[in-house]
């Protein structure tokens, strides 16, 4: 009976503060903190859908083909423009070359009955116009050349991709559907990044901070873990009077999924409470 007494008096004066420790408890969600809304930059018309609700995509997979047929005909449009001007470039130069190989020989005759002077200087009028010529086409080609690359790019982007590692959790198109530049057609999560989205109180707000380790569960699953809080958003819903907060936690199950029930405990000291309260006043 002594031993019991005297335990409990050392435990009164100088409490642990785990005795103290009060919990706060609220439900929340699994999120995903990577989901991206995949969309096309061009309009036209959907050729193939490679993907579906529920699959397992890698990066770079392939998730839909637009349709390119007028695409394919600017692309044919632009390098047959670009071969036009390397032909033409390729005459003008053989031109040029001929040119002065014509002034060439007439230096070496000029004693022949031919009027040198009148020659040379035609020569070499043909020759500045033919050097003109080439410059000019020179440009054109290298115009020419970045065109058809513009068209070659567009065309890549016909063909959507992947941008990360997931899975498919929306899909709003079919094959023959019109796609829109802009407009989201599928939606992409990712599954190695998970997160637990929660509201809270407003008159608990003074309990918890930024950085505090929580405790959850998730029933369905029956997992158990530890997380901490990642952010408080500071814009209150004014129906409710509860704040977001996001709890991030090291995912290592398999078996999480983003839209899960989930269930927090938050702990927290009164006596600091008291503290900021007092302070707050």
């Amino acid at each position: 009976m002594k031993k019991t007494l005297i335990t409990a008096l050392i435990l009164f004066s100088f409490p642990a503060t785990g005795l103290l420790a009060n919990t706060i408890n609220i439900t929340g969600t699994v999120v995903s903190d990577n989901q991206k809304y995949i969309g096309a930059r061009y309009m036209g018309y959907v050729k193939e859908v490679f993907v579906n609700i529920g699959d397992r995509v890698k990066r770079e997979d392939d998730l839909f083909k637009m349709d390119s047929a007028e695409f394919d005909i600017l692309k044919e449009q632009a390098n047959l423009a670009l071969e036009q001007a390397e032909i033409l470039t390729d005459v003008y130069r053989s031109k040029l070359d001929e040119i002065r190989r014509n002034k060439a020989l007439l230096s070496r005759n000029k004693n022949s009955t031919f009027n040198f002077e009148d020659m040379n200087e035609n020569l070499s009028i043909t020759a500045e116009h033919t050097s003109s010529m080439l410059k000019a086409m020179k440009a054109i080609v290298k115009s020419a050349s970045q065109k058809a690359k513009e068209v070659s790019i567009i065309s890549h982007y016909l063909e959507i991709k992947a941008p990360s590692n997931g899975i498919i959790v929306q899909k709003n198109l079919h094959v023959g559907d019109m796609v829109m530049p802009g407009f989201p057609v599928m939606v992409l999560v990712d599954l190695d990044h998970p997160e637990i989205e929660a509201q809270v109180s407003e008159s608990d707000l003074l309990k918890i901070n930024k950085g505090d380790f929580v405790k959850f569960t998730i029933p369905s699953i029956r997992y158990y873990g530890r997380g901490r809080i990642k952010s408080i958003v500071p814009s209150a819903n004014p129906m409710t009077h509860t704040f977001t907060i996001r709890i991030k936690f090291k995912k290592d199950s398999e078996k999480i999924y983003p839209g899960m029930y989930a269930k927090i405990e938050i702990e927290y000291d009164p006596t600091v409470y008291e503290q900021n309260f007092a302070s707050s006043d």
